[in-house]
């Protein structure tokens, strides 16, 4: 009895150590992620624990079952919308650019670390994907506001991507220990069941688990339960099926996160505390797994394969995947930079060694240091290249907090609150004006709290500086209805990067020019703005995509629930701007 309480105390303090340094790692800029590893490494039996760990069946099957609840409730958060906007060239990178990446990076590596060219590839082949947990996790809580093109693109290609790497580990495996067996056709047999099973049993597995959502009475925390029982199940049946478990789980997810029933309210609320659960406790397995000595022998040869798979592979792999899809140079590097690298490539880079490939260790040694260096170069510099890159968004009013109360299993109202900034429209104005606009109209005055104590609201009540207001708004109007709570510095802010005037999706763009003095294209005169940026960029222009016309700079600001274009800022060059005034 005294070991096993001995057991729950050092998972229940590495779990609780792990929480707090997370929470420090937040201040000075670090992963999440890498403070969890850190955790277990200092854990570990080179560290200050002294914790012998050489399971790798038992961290393959912590690490699987991680990734399958941290891919789940990645899908859930996932909107369709995301799919519409970067689906193709997300498909592209996950199987394109993961083998243009591995075939770039292992014959490097055969040369650079003088290994068999099969050994070379595998070694590629381990780090070839992006990691979901580490891309998901970082981009969510990088503080940046990214534009809508790359943030669905590095999310949906995270989530996506894992088919490709583990195809070509299983092949390259195989074509080492068995390579008789080993033939072209067989490959693309794998491949095929790989995708075709992943997306056939997650697209089963998400209709039926949200129809059932939908239909079945629980209790409140036994839905997320449904929710992660039956991920993991198609996880786990897909897999022994040949299909890739990654995909089916990311998809099920997808599917029922778009929902729309009072279940999946609950389910989102639990799945968040089981998704953060499963990512310190795969990490921190995963750093009692490692021996940092044996890192440090190696720690050269990481350095140098990080540095050539950051600096050229990963950049040429992209360029070659999505070039062709109105990128922009600066949209693609930023995606080249964040080719964040996870858990996957260190659960990866497990199969060799437990299929006893020779050199193994090394492979795994030279990857785990090639993660690290991931997280602390890559995941660090999140923020500061998106601002570097000017791809990032001003900052956007935002509701306080948003709930959803239902009143039928298919039937809600969205329950927002907002808090009144100093120099804001809401400021010493009644809670009832903010309701007027038309667009609004449809808004109610739930509460109004100050100092934590509610405010009776009569005729002459004055909102203040500090005040919590609680609106019955639809979720999608919460953002427009947040500008009015909002100091006046952050609409300066708005405006320095739109510009000072707005402009009808509609205009012409040779009217455009003739009230301004332009100089346009012939061709492009008669077309009008929202045609203009289609041309540019595609059928799917995002906010913050700018066209600029003779020194006048044009940028998409408002989309609508459907993501077509409302309005676009327009910025004059400075000599027009006073002629203006």
């Amino acid at each position: 009895m005294d070991s096993l309480n001995i057991f729950f105390l050092v998972i229940a303090l590495l779990l609780f150590v792990s929480v707090i340094a997370s929470r420090i790692s937040a201040r000075v800029g670090m992963p999440l992620l890498l403070a969890f590893l850190g955790v277990g490494m200092l854990a570990g039996e080179d560290g200050i624990g002294g914790i012998k760990f050489d399971s790798f069946t038992g961290a393959t099957f912590v690490g699987q079952m991680a990734l399958a609840i941290i891919l789940l409730d990645g899908g859930l958060r996932t909107k369709f919308e995301t799919f519409r906007i970067a689906l193709k060239p997300a498909s592209i990178l996950a199987t394109w650019g993961v083998l243009a990446g591995v075939a770039l990076l292992g014959i490097f590596a055969t040369f650079y670390m003088g290994i068999d060219w099969k050994l070379g590839l595998l070694m590629a082949a381990i780090v070839g994907s992006t990691d979901a947990a580490a891309v998901f996790s970082l981009l969510r809580n990088s503080g940046v506001r990214l534009n809508a093109r790359i943030q669905a693109t590095l999310e949906l290609e995270s989530g996506i991507n894992d088919p490709m790497a583990i195809l070509l580990v299983s092949v390259l495996i195989n074509l080492i220990m068995q390579p008789e067996t080993t033939g072209f056709f067989s490959i693309i047999q794998m491949f095929v069941l790989q995708l075709g099973l992943g997306l056939l049993f997650g697209w089963l597995a998400g209709k039926a688990l949200a129809f059932m959502l939908g239909q079945i009475r629980l209790a409140e925390g036994l839905y997320a339960i449904l929710i992660a029982s039956g991920g993991l199940l198609v996880f786990s049946v897909t897999n022994l099926s040949g299909g890739s478990g990654f995909l089916a789980v990311y998809l099920a997810g997808v599917l029922i996160g778009n929902s729309r029933n009072s279940s999946v309210e609950h389910v989102l609320n639990v799945m968040d505390g089981l998704a953060w659960l499963a990512q310190a406790a795969m990490f921190l397995v995963l750093g009692l797994l490692v021996t940092p000595s044996r890192l440090l022998e190696h720690g050269m040869d990481a350095l140098v394969i990080a540095g050539f798979l950051m600096l050229i592979a990963r950049p040429l792999a992209v360029y070659s995947s999505i070039k062709w899809f109105h990128y922009s140079k600066r949209e693609l590097a930023y995606i080249s930079w964040v080719g964040l690298r996870g858990a996957v490539p260190i659960t990866l880079a497990i199969m060799p060694l437990m299929m006893g490939v020779p050199n193994s260790q090394l492979l795994f040694d030279v990857a785990f240091a090639v993660v690290i260096l991931s997280l602390l170069i890559q995941g660090t510099t999140i923020p500061y290249l998106a601002n570097k890159l000017e791809v990032v968004l001003p900052p956007k009013p935002e509701p306080l907090s948003y709930r959803e109360i239902w009143l039928a299993r298919n039937l809600s109202v969205g329950l927002q609150s907002f808090k009144v900034s100093s120099g804001s429209e809401a400021e010493n104005s009644h809670p009832y004006v903010m309701t007027r606009p038309e667009e609004f109209a449809d808004s109610r005055l739930f509460a109004l709290i100050r100092n934590g104590k509610p405010v009776q609201v009569g005729m002459n009540t004055q909102m203040q500086e500090g005040d919590i207001a609680w609106y019955i708004l639809p979720e999608e109007k919460g953002d427009d209805f947040a500008e009015q709570f909002a100091d006046l510095k952050d609409h300066a802010t708005e405006q320095q990067f739109y510009g000072e005037f707005i402009l009808n999706p509609e205009v012409k763009v040779g009217d455009l020019a003739q009230v301004y003095g332009i100089t346009v294209k012939e061709e492009e005169a008669g077309l009008s703005l929202v045609d203009l940026f289609r041309a540019r960029f595609g059928d799917i222009p995002v906010s913050g995509d700018r066209i600029i016309i003779d020194n006048f700079c044009i940028t998409v600001k408002e989309l609508d629930e459907q993501s077509y274009i409302k309005t676009f800022g327009l910025k004059m060059p400075k000599q027009h701007t006073e002629t203006a005034n």
